[in-house]
């Protein structure tokens, strides 16, 4: 198929394979910030091309995963009262929370939908007039414009049974949170291409200044990810630390700026807690005042559900990139797909569920 089978061909991953050798001449660590990409490396096995010098480090850029689990009580309390109807992207229903999932509570009766888009939820929210329609409204920048969209409409049709319970959370903090950790052993990024697609480059620049690493923007596919990781090598190699796009296909320097004023109007930058990690100051958007009438969690009285993790995942430590799956004593015993204790072995991003799937029989991989 045009535009995937060009970017797994096999002579195009050994010449780039080939190259990152010849240009490697040192020990470098490198992190993938999107867990599709991470996903992409472990089911190809991409980093076993690499020389042994090159080492790549799985980064917190799962969106199911680093959503907190007091915001999963939050959604089940929500989808458990008899007036609503509770929309979620799929993979969102088998996340833990502190004392059940959005599976089970759908289980024992909970209107508990699937959906595509928060438009779907919208929509729904217009043909059922009698209930109180909530979308779940998680992701990175790349599904915040659309969120927005269903808001701003929400208000121009003044629909009073529609909200969102948000807990969108934003690429470059989190970076920074990585590189000012004292477990820090980060050298460069191959930062996620839909993101930037949405919101540019501009905010990776002063990171690259500031922290003296290299950003690649890079794509998802095995030729997208290890020229990334080719350009990665070459700043390193030549003391660069420059943001760089791989991604040109589908990413400009701008970002698409229609996106971006349609989230400006409608959220505010906060701290946002990160499930595994903790808090992040201004990681997060929140509805702005004129909107709060749409946010679920204020409408329903939610907001001070609070829960700790437990402690025998090391999810945090997966997605901050210190330790492998494969190194938590519960992968693949107390935790797997179908029985997770922690969101990244639930989402097809996450680092985990990739590990299980792909490396499981080897002993977790490299």
């Amino acid at each position: 198929m045009k535009y995937v089978d060009e970017y797994r061909d096999a002579a195009g991953v050994k010449r780039l394979a080939d190259l990152i050798r010849r240009k490697t001449t040192r020990p470098w660590n490198l992190m993938e910030v999107c867990g599709g990409q991470t996903n992409a490396i472990v089911r190809f096995g991409l980093d076993k091309l690499l020389p042994d010098e090159i080492r790549l480090i799985h980064g917190p850029g799962c969106p199911v995963c680093v959503t907190p689990i007091e915001i999963i009580d939050q959604a089940v309390a929500i989808a458990t009262r008899p007036e609503v109807i509770f929309c979620s992207f799929g993979d969102m229903l088998r996340v833990p929370g502190s004392q059940m999932d959005l599976f089970t509570v759908k289980s024992e009766g909970a209107d508990v939908r699937i959906v595509y888009s928060p438009m779907d939820a919208l929509a729904l929210a217009r043909s059922e007039p009698g209930r109180e329609v909530v979308f779940f409204a998680i992701g990175f920048e790349t599904t915040a414009p659309a969120v927005a969209m269903a808001v701003v409409q929400a208000e121009r049709l003044g629909l009073a049974n529609f909200s969102a319970l948000i807990s969108h959370v934003l690429v470059p903090p989190a970076l920074r949170a990585v590189l000012g950790s004292p477990q820090n052993v980060v050298q460069a990024f191959l930062a996620a291409g839909h993101v930037c697609s949405v919101m540019g480059t501009h905010q990776y620049e002063p990171i690259a200044r500031d922290y003296g690493v290299p950003i690649v923007v890079a794509g998802f596919e095995p030729i997208d990810i290890l020229q990334g990781v080719a350009m990665c090598v070459d700043q390193l190699e030549n003391g660069r630390a420059e943001v760089e796009i791989q991604y040109s296909r589908c990413v400009q320097p701008e970002g698409n700026r229609a996106a971006q004023s349609q989230i400006d109007r409608v959220f505010r930058p906060v701290t946002r807690q990160w499930r595994g990690i903790g808090p992040i100051a201004e990681s997060g958007w929140a509805l702005r005042p004129e909107f709060t009438r749409f946010d679920a969690a204020s409408r329903f009285g939610v907001e001070g559900i609070r829960a700790e993790e437990p402690a025998v995942c090391l999810a945090g430590a997966v997605l901050q990139g210190h330790k492998r799956p494969h190194e938590c004593p519960a992968f693949g015993t107390a935790c797997t797909p179908e029985h997770p204790l922690g969101a990244p072995m639930v989402s097809t991003e996450g680092a985990c569920a990739a590990y299980y799937r792909y490396r499981r029989r080897e002993g977790g991989g490299a």
